[in-house]
C-alpha cells in the first residue's frame, strides 16, 4: 500500500508533458549578489611637482603593479579586492605614485568548494575592474597628469600564473627538503 502511495504522490506531481519537476530542476543553480563596493585604501602622491612644472622630462616610465586577495567575511559572504600599484618615474624623478585598494563584497550561495577560490579571484576582480579603472583615470587626472586608462585585465591568467608559481615554490621547497 505504502508503495502505491508513493506512486500516486509521484504521478501527481509530474507535469503535462509527464516529467517530474524535481528531477528536472537538476542541481541547483550558484547565485551571486555584490552587496557591496567599495574605495579601501587610497594614496596619491606628487613628490616633485614642482621640477615637474615644465613637464615630467624625457622618456617617462611607468611601472604598474595588479595582484587580488579574497578573504571570507562571514556565512557565504566573500570579500575580493584588487591592489593597484602604479609608480611614474622620469629622469628628474618620480612623477607619481598612486596606490588603490579597490574592494567588494559579494553574497555567494550553492557554489562548489573548488570553484569558489577560482570565482573570487577571477570572477569578482573583473566585476569590480571597470570601476577601479575609473578611479585610477580620475585620481591622475585630478593630481594634474593625463588620465591613466588601464586596459582590460585578464585575471584568469593571472590567477593561472600565480597557480603555477605556487606549484614551482612548492616543487622546489620539496626538492629542497631532500637535499637537506
Amino acid at each position: 500500500r505504502l508503495a502505491k502511495a508513493e506512486d500516486a504522490m509521484a504521478e501527481q506531481q509530474k507535469t503535462p508533458n509527464g516529467t517530474n519537476p524535481a528531477a528536472a530542476q537538476g542541481p541547483v543553480p550558484v547565485q551571486i549578489r555584490v552587496v557591496g563596493q567599495f574605495v579601501k585604501d587610497l594614496s596619491f602622491e606628487n613628490p616633485n611637482i614642482e621640477r615637474l612644472f615644465a613637464g615630467p622630462g624625457e622618456d617617462p616610465n611607468l611601472q604598474v603593479e595588479v595582484n587580488v586577495a579574497a578573504q571570507k567575511r562571514g556565512d557565504g559572504l566573500y570579500e575580493s579586492d584588487i591592489n593597484f600599484k602604479a609608480t611614474a618615474n622620469s629622469k628628474l624623478g618620480t612623477i607619481y605614485l598612486l596606490e588603490l585598494v579597490y574592494g567588494g563584497l559579494f553574497k555567494v550561495d550553492n557554489i562548489a568548494p573548488q570553484q569558489l577560490e577560482p570565482f573570487l579571484l577571477i570572477n569578482c576582480p573583473t566585476i569590480l575592474f571597470p570601476f577601479m579603472r575609473r578611479i585610477v583615470a580620475d585620481v591622475t587626472r585630478d593630481g594634474g597628469f593625463p588620465p591613466l586608462w588601464l586596459d582590460p585585465i585578464d585575471f584568469g591568467t593571472l590567477y593561472m600564473q600565480r597557480a603555477q608559481a605556487a606549484a614551482a615554490g612548492g616543487a622546489a621547497a620539496t626538492s629542497d627538503k631532500g637535499k637537506a
